[in-house]
């Protein structure tokens, strides 16, 4: 089986940005496997015009309850208010709105 994640990072032609990132997965609770849930709503991203991968993406993290979701995507910012079941906000915002 084929995580989202795992299939991305095999497509980053930067050897450490991969290895990093495998690093990073020992931190996660939980693995998602595809559903048609997940599907569904990675669909209504997508009609906000978020692109499929990220979608993918914010579909699993909602699908967990996750109450933030970090990214660096400036296309998936500048959508965050268009998504009501989870924040979406830069890294460095993050650290600011969780510091208060």
């Amino acid at each position: 089986m084929v995580y989202i994640l795992d299939y991305e990072n095999s497509q980053n032609p930067f050897r450490e940005r991969r290895e990093q990132s495998i690093k990073w997965r020992a931190y996660s609770d939980e693995d998602i496997e595809e559903s048609q849930e997940i599907l569904n709503i990675a669909g209504i991203m997508m009609k906000h015009g978020i692109k499929k991968i990220d979608s993918l993406h914010l579909a699993c993290a909602i699908k967990v309850n996750t109450d933030y979701f970090l990214t660096t995507d400036d296309g998936v910012i500048k959508k965050a208010t268009l998504i009501k079941n989870i924040q979406i906000v830069d890294p460095i915002g993050f650290i600011k709105e969780v510091s208060i």
